[in-house]
């Protein structure tokens, strides 16, 4: 049975949606369920009577006994951490004291009395049939369960000698077990027992360089019956690391740095934790560089994702660093001291080193040369009528999209640079800023071409050579500052991509934005002719005789007096001169009209009246 995983599920589940008060509540429903199903019930309706103690023989006829315990003592546990957590915000700075702390007390015992005798009855292994290895897990719970009563009761010795077995043990498990169940135990040393020898550490004056390995090797209770147990399977696993040699997780030796250069400054690392970080991170680089070397031809994202074994442990160092700076300063340490000193040292190189790997992945991200190509990705798409596969071009808004994502990374690395600006000592290391400038420009002139070239496929080519325009002077500023870099950073083809610049990089960048801005000029040009040779075509300017009232402004066109040859054009229907005409013509067909009501008695003439004559307006006539 696998004890750890079981406990480590457990807590893992409820703590996502609730707290330690609905995590007891939960354990108390199951161990209810496993109690009737081992029928370990009182029986209803009778007085109390004492349940029957467990026995080997129980747990070797059924392994439900074995949660019995465990959820016993998961309850226990459940209960102290929610008292502790409940009444930690309220006692302040004073601590937890009085009644609370008894019971804290009292619920951690009892969790380890339960535990105790789980690891007292699988030890009968004739018997319970079980397995070293579950021997072992439920042994490494009971003394993690002891370290946190010695952790209550600030006994900082008896503290590290409990979690140095429980470390040491878990430790072994992890090494023995495949990669899940090895993420598993380390996720729970990362998250419970690190923490706590690393401020039992603190409270005993031990040296803030002394790794957890070493405190480890220190402390560990070698006259353990388990410990040695260990120790016969694992001869080598509690080898002293001080020697700066350790076991990674894949296995392999690696050196541990004892210390690391800025810009041509030396510094000791005061902090262990960050010293493992730094050697993860040199560890990782190898990898990231072989697998870069043997996959060329691989995917911009798988490429990418080999950078976040470099990322993790980067940011680990950064984190580890930011860590002991603040211990440093609650102690009251001033800015001036030599520790704190190497520690900001130490603290800008490991960040400017994390920024370095994010800026990389961005570039490997954005394609090759930085992307400062538009490579055309071509898909095979089947026709429906024909079953075969044919090559389709990649459309207009597909492009606009990669363009559109290749702007928002160059953001990422262009907030990245601003981020190191801030950090200690670099604003007064006037060259290094300088570097930082042409590196942004750099960035920001891709950043530039980008865009362009996302107006000039919507044929914006006036835009277009103006964003090209901006990126060729960002370039001009980058250029002579990349071979400086180079240099000071000794920047290789192998090395895998960050924020070195490198001369061929900027100088291939340069000449491709000239090529571009003198294509757009000329591109722009052409339009502006085109424009102004429509512009004639649509407004012509009419002959001279039909623009008589007006006054030359330049010399007459002699060659456009009147249009020839003539033209059909309308006219008016009815010009005024003939309205003002209407009373004295005789028109035939209005003659005909005026007859025609004289015979049907219509004309008011014949009534004694003469009929009267209006034109239009209906006034003087």
């Amino acid at each position: 049975m696998e004890v750890t995983n079981y406990i480590v599920s457990q807590r893992q589940n409820a703590l996502l949606v609730g707290d330690y008060a609905s995590y007891r509540k939960q354990l108390s429903r199951r161990l209810l369920v496993v109690r009737k199903k081992l029928h370990y019930t009182s029986t209803k309706g009778k007085m109390y009577a004492a349940r029957p103690a467990l026995t080997a023989e129980d747990i070797a006829e059924n392994h439900e006994f074995i949660y019995l315990l465990l959820l016993t003592s998961e309850r226990a546990w459940a209960l102290a951490m929610h008292m502790k957590s409940t009444h930690a915000a309220e006692s302040g700075a004073h601590g937890i004291t009085g009644s609370t702390k008894s019971h804290i007390h009292s619920r951690l015992h009892k969790a380890s009395t339960y535990a105790a005798q789980l690891v007292e009855l699988l030890n009968n292994t004739e018997v319970t049939k079980a397995t070293s290895e579950a021997l072992l897990e439920a042994r490494a719970y009971y003394v993690s369960l002891r370290g946190a009563i010695e952790f209550e009761k600030q006994s900082w010795e008896n503290c590290l000698r409990e979690y140095s077995e429980a470390r040491f043990i878990y430790n072994t498990l992890a090494q023995s077990r495949g990669p899940k169940q090895e993420d598993l135990f380390r996720d729970l040393l990362n998250t419970t027992i690190d923490p706590s020898i690393r401020y039992a550490a603190y409270q005993l004056k031990l040296p803030r360089t002394t790794s957890i390995d070493t405190i480890i090797s220190r402390y560990v209770p070698e006259t353990s019956e388990f410990v040695q147990r260990t120790l016969k399977e694992h001869p080598d696993a509690l080898n002293d690391p001080a020697t700066a040699q350790r076991k990674t997780s894949s296995g392999t030796a690696e050196n541990v740095p004892k210390t690391i250069e800025w810009r041509s400054r030396v510094v000791n690392l005061e902090d262990a934790a960050t010293a493992q970080a730094l050697a993860a991170v040199s560890n990782a680089k190898s990898t990231l560089s072989a697998f870069l070397m043997s996959n060329p031809d691989a995917a911009p994202q798988d490429k990418a994702a080999a950078y976040d074994e470099v990322l993790i442990p980067s940011q680990d160092a950064v984190d580890a660093t930011k860590t002991a700076i603040d211990e440093l300063s609650a102690e009251g340490v001033p800015q001036g001291n030599r520790r704190m000193q190497a520690l900001q040292i130490t603290r800008t190189a490991v960040n400017y080193e994390l920024v370095g790997w994010r800026i990389g992945r961005n570039r490997i991200l954005c394609g090759r040369r930085d992307g400062s190509l538009l490579e055309p990705e071509k898909h095979r798409k089947p026709r429906k009528t024909d079953k075969t596969r044919t090559n389709q071009e990649e459309s207009t808004g597909r492009k606009l999209t990669r363009l559109r994502e290749r702007v928002v990374l160059y953001d990422s690395t262009l907030q990245s640079l601003d981020s190191v600006k801030e950090l200690p000592g670099v604003a007064a290391d006037q060259t290094f800023v300088e570097d930082l400038e042409a590196t942004r420009a750099y960035f920001a002139a891709l950043k530039c071409l980008a865009i362009a070239r996302s107006h000039a496929l919507l044929l914006e080519t006036k835009n277009a050579l103006s964003l090209l325009s901006r990126a060729l002077d960002l370039s001009t500023r980058a250029s002579p500052h990349a071979s400086k870099i180079q240099i000071q950073t000794q920047t290789s083809d192998g090395r895998p991509p960050n924020l070195d610049i490198t001369p061929a990089q900027a100088s291939n960048l340069h000449l491709l934005l000239q090529s571009l801005v003198s294509q757009h000029r000329a591109l722009v040009d052409l339009h502006n002719v085109k424009s102004a040779s429509n512009r004639k075509g649509i407004n012509p300017v009419p002959p001279l005789v039909e623009r008589l009232d007006e006054y030359p402004p330049n010399d007459v066109d002699l060659t456009k007096l009147v249009t020839y040859p003539p033209k059909i054009e309308p006219i008016h229907v009815k010009p005024l001169f003939l309205d003002v005409a209407f009373n004295y013509i005789e028109y035939p067909r209005r003659t005909q009209k005026v007859h025609e009501k004289a015979v049907n008695g219509v004309v008011e003439g014949a009534k004694g009246g003469e009929e009267k004559k209006k034109g239009w307006f209906g006034f003087g006539r």
